[in-house]
């Protein structure tokens, strides 16, 4: 269906099918059930989109049109504490055999209500979405942020979304990090007014909570630090990303590099801090025994036989670079070439909007035996 039809045909079967027993979840019978939205994400890569945000707003509009007993609630940990229903969604662009493999076909709608005083999921809506019309362009935060690695939270978000059924209990990964996801919310918002100092501050906090070591507080803290133009901590806290995603065994950084060249964009507001960044990464790797594996990725337009050629020779002057920062790294490491078999976006704009799919992976590998 076209996205509106699509969004409106999984949110009717969200609502309309969702049944709270007041007896069960504290609230009073005709009392209003206090509804909040966890903001929406690409099921791919765990971002927020523009088409997640206009998924939200369809949604919200037809909630307070079509079903009044729900009253929508801003995301905080002070709702959150009175036990709300919690909305969650995924949108993710799949094959025509739905799965999640390179190319795309059409989008997968995935709603999901779930009972924070149950801990159980109430209602599921699905649709499928053509691709015409979607805008899956990320939000300025992760539009902005500098690398990407599998979290645990947002894992844990998109599974109980996806692959469950009403009754299913909530992901512990997820529900365990619940508080954490307001209180990033209210400093992801905070650094998209501006508000530098006041997102620092909000990501720090959050970084002291149980639950809040996940890529996106740290990445939050970096770019924070980095619109304050304090280099040392931004240096400290991209040390933290790459700690991050070396723990996950996984960290794909946005190196952005000329249109078919192994070298960096020239141009300071994009490629100013990667200098820092090359040198956290070696040391960071330095300090561990295992092996990397570095993997140069393309976007997928162009020739894939030029794309691998080109995602290949990225990979071996990433490597270069480590290497010369840090020669213990020399034997750990090695160069791979994926192409554009492993895009995780499939945008195809060649611009900082898929960034992601042109990113340069670090997998932690065993070392062979010598």
């Amino acid at each position: 269906m076209p996205l509106p039809d699509a969004v409106l045909f999984a949110a009717n079967n969200l609502f309309g099918t969702a049944k709270v027993d007041p007896a069960t979840t504290g609230r009073s019978t005709g009392a209003k059930i206090p509804l909040v939205i966890d903001p929406l994400v690409d099921g791919n890569s765990g971002y927020q989109t523009l088409a997640t945000e206009s998924i939200e707003g369809r949604v919200s509009a037809f909630v307070k049109e079509r079903f009044p007993q729900f009253e929508l609630q801003p995301f905080t940990s002070a709702t959150l504490a009175k036990g709300p229903l919690l909305f969650i969604g995924t949108f993710t662009a799949v094959n025509m055999d739905g799965t999640n493999k390179p190319g795309r076909d059409w989008h997968r709608v995935c709603l999901a209500l779930v009972d924070l005083r149950t801990g159980k999921i109430v209602s599921k809506g699905f649709a499928r979405a053509a691709m015409d019309g979607v805008d899956m362009t990320p939000t300025a935060f992760f539009l902005d942020s500098p690398a990407w690695a599998p979290d645990p939270a947002i894992t844990g978000y998109v599974r109980t979304c996806q692959g469950t059924r009403a009754g299913d209990p909530i992901n512990p990964a997820y529900y365990d990090r619940i508080m954490s996801a307001a209180m990033i919310n209210d400093a992801v918002l905070a650094l998209g007014k501006g508000q530098h100092e006041e997102a620092l501050d909000l990501f720090k906090g959050v970084l002291r909570q149980p639950g809040g070591d996940q890529l996106r507080v740290h990445n939050g803290i970096y770019l924070a630090a980095s619109r304050l133009g304090r280099k040392e901590e931004a240096a400290q806290a991209f040390t933290r990303i790459v700690d991050f995603g070396l723990a996950q065994n996984q960290l794909g950084v946005k190196f952005l590099f000329r249109p078919g060249s192994t070298l960096f964009l020239p141009d300071p507001q994009v490629s100013g801090a990667y200098h820092m960044w090359m040198a956290q990464l070696a040391q960071r790797a330095a300090a561990r025994t295992a092996c990397l594996e570095i993997t140069g990725h393309t976007s997928r337009t162009g020739p894939e036989p030029m794309n691998e050629r080109l995602s290949l020779m990225r990979a071996q002057y990433v490597k270069q670079r480590l290497d010369t920062a840090a020669s213990a790294l020399a034997k750990r490491t090695r160069a791979a070439g994926a192409g554009s078999s492993k895009n995780i976006s499939g945008l195809g704009t060649d611009d900082a909007r898929d960034a992601l799919d042109r990113r340069v992976e670090f997998a932690v590998k065993d070392c062979p035996a010598r």
